[in-house]
């Protein structure tokens, strides 16, 4: 099946979960149920090593695994994005075996390192393309302290499709929107509950965990913004927001906590968190994550 890339990206970006079995080990085929709801559902393409596939918590053996499972799983359905990032070596490696494996494009994670300079994420990236063989790239934002110029240096380079916008911050998205090529797809990068204030300024599809769980729910959201119906939109937000809230909590540290929580609930065990994240959900977190899926008749 082919698909267009930049019509994909204006769709809901769906961040798989990383399963890991009794050991603590990855267990790639666990994902195999939740790949098939959620597109069964409709959701656009699949991302695999983003941050609800606790990408840093994952050596870069297992991430290359991940990508050439869910590849594998996904079968030409969807397109597959692959996460690459962290130490420009495991970047470069994770990049050529997820072209290999026949991933669509790379969504790299911004480099946590703590002296960036905005020129050495170009060079960052000119290794990371050539590293893959020129395989498109999504730039995945979450600090938009470089500021506008350095943001529209980095759209300008060749093989740079689109950013996910993972910064509460429209003006600014805004103002790098109308600052690059217009070919550049800006994606929502905050989920849901921040895809209405995106779309006002220009962003097309969103990120989402919740399509783990609940991937009708986005998959409504999505439509509703792209009808126009910020109302509907919002009423439908505000009957998931509890979920991320409970995500939220900690310093987000219970982000992929309620997912998989969630998924164990729904028995889709895909293992418990991996250290930094918290686990398991304090009592007060599971007894509201589990009154919200009775109500929402998900378990």
């Amino acid at each position: 099946m082919t698909f267009t890339l930049s019509r994909a990206l204006t769709g809901i970006s769906g961040i798989l979960v990383t399963p890991y079995d009794e050991a603590g080990d990855i267990a790639p085929q666990k994902l195999q149920p939740i790949i098939d709801r959620a597109l069964a559902a409709g959701v656009h393409l699949t991302v695999v090593n983003g941050n609800t596939g606790e990408f840093y918590a994952l050596t870069t053996d297992e991430a290359c695994r991940m990508v050439q499972d869910v590849v594998t799983m996904v079968d030409g359905r969807a397109p597959v994005i692959a996460g690459v990032g962290r130490g420009i070596r495991d970047a470069e490696r994770l990049a050529r075996v997820s072209a290999e494996a026949g991933a669509a494009a790379l969504m790299v994670h911004q480099p946590p390192d703590p002296f960036v300079a905005p020129r050495g994420i170009v060079d960052y990236l000119r290794a990371l393309s050539d590293a893959s063989g020129g395989l498109p790239m999504m730039l995945y934002l979450r600090n938009d302290a470089i500021g506008t110029g350095a943001i529209v240096d980095l759209c300008a380079l060749p093989g740079v499709a689109g950013v996910k916008w993972a910064t509460p911050n429209p003006q600014s998205l805004a103002e790098a929107r109308a600052a690059c090529d217009p070919s550049i797809v800006w994606v929502g990068g905050l989920a849901e509950v921040w895809a209405p204030a995106f779309y006002a300024v220009g962003a097309r599809g969103f990120t989402s965990g919740l399509i783990n769980v609940w991937p009708e729910r986005s998959v409504a959201i999505h439509s509703a913004l792209e009808a126009g119906d910020y109302a509907q939109a919002n009423a439908l937000i505000a009957g998931m927001k509890v979920f991320e809230e409970i995500r939220a909590e900690e310093m987000a540290g219970t982000n992929v906590t309620g997912v998989k929580s969630a998924l164990i609930a729904q028995g889709l065990d895909c293992g418990p968190t991996r250290p930094p994240s918290a686990w398991p959900l304090t009592d007060n977190q599971g007894e509201r994550l589990n009154r919200f899926l009775s109500d929402n008749t998900l378990i």
